[in-house]
């Protein structure tokens, strides 16, 4: 493990494998970098990968108040320490995080690579509440982390609740009310994406790195409309769905897939 240090002065922690040009994992909403590690392997005897911890998780620290302009200053200050330039792949929320950072930092990113960006912008799932975010932090205010946690199964995830119940009784548990404080962070960051209306996705459409925009095939309908929407406003962008897949691909199958996009 290593650390950089962001515009702000938080320790942003990260662990960097192989050899190649750098690529930055940018994980999901509760995800640490041990949750990039396989894939990391599994992309380093192409790449230089850099798996980091996102603030408030895992070594990473956590600087008040939250700005989703801080956590694209943490993805600067990875690509700075790559040396100044990198491909950059993001999960769900952190392909929306990564999306941000190409917006705002279009000189620093060479190509940018999504997975399921998870964008409601149709009926063909119910919108997150319009308190989604502020919920999340009154949850965690008082100390109800575990509540949060379930929260976001349910509203954001689409979890059925005696799912999420079944869940609280896993090993898995603590580790994700451990990152509970860092969902809301996940919320800001998706802003209202989510609430079934494609407009506020134009924001991005300044983007012009090139970008591939990826979704899976077995992957709740939502998906692939969000995919799609994406891909259509992004003025560089192509779209490819991995077949059987789901919003947890594997490695053998994402791998070849970024490969093939990055090295082009």
């Amino acid at each position: 493990m290593r650390t950089v240090i962001s515009k702000d002065g938080t320790p942003i922690a990260f662990d960097q494998s192989g050899q190649g040009p750098a690529l930055i994992l940018v994980a999901g909403a509760t995800a640490t970098r041990l949750a990039e590690a396989s894939v990391a392997a599994a992309l380093a005897p192409a790449f230089t990968a850099f798996a980091y911890d996102r603030r408030g998780r895992g070594d990473s620290g956590d600087t008040a108040p939250y700005a989703v302009e801080r956590e694209v200053e943490d993805i600067k200050a990875l690509i700075d320490e790559a040396g100044g330039s990198a491909f950059v792949f993001g999960h769900s929320s952190g392909a929306v995080l990564a999306l941000e950072a190409a917006r705002l930092l279009p000189s620093k990113i060479k190509k940018l690579a999504l997975y399921e960006p998870p964008f409601i912008i149709d009926d063909s799932r119910p919108p997150v509440p319009a308190n989604y975010v502020a919920h999340l932090i009154d949850l965690v205010s008082s100390n109800r982390r575990g509540e949060a946690v379930e929260y976001f199964m349910i509203e954001a995830v689409g979890v059925p609740a005696e799912m999420v119940a079944q869940m609280r009784q896993s090993p898995m548990w603590p580790g994700l009310e451990a990152v509970a404080h860092t969902i809301a962070y996940d919320g800001s960051i998706m802003g209202d994406t989510m609430r079934g209306n494609p407009a506020p996705l134009k924001k991005w459409a300044s983007v012009t790195v090139p970008t591939l925009v990826m979704d899976g095939g077995i992957s709740h309908p939502f998906m692939h409309s969000a995919a799609q929407t994406i891909t259509n406003i992004l003025p560089n962008a192509q779209r490819q769905t991995l077949a059987g897949q789901d919003h947890g691909p594997a490695d053998d199958v994402l791998v070849p897939a970024l490969k093939a996009f990055f090295l082009d």
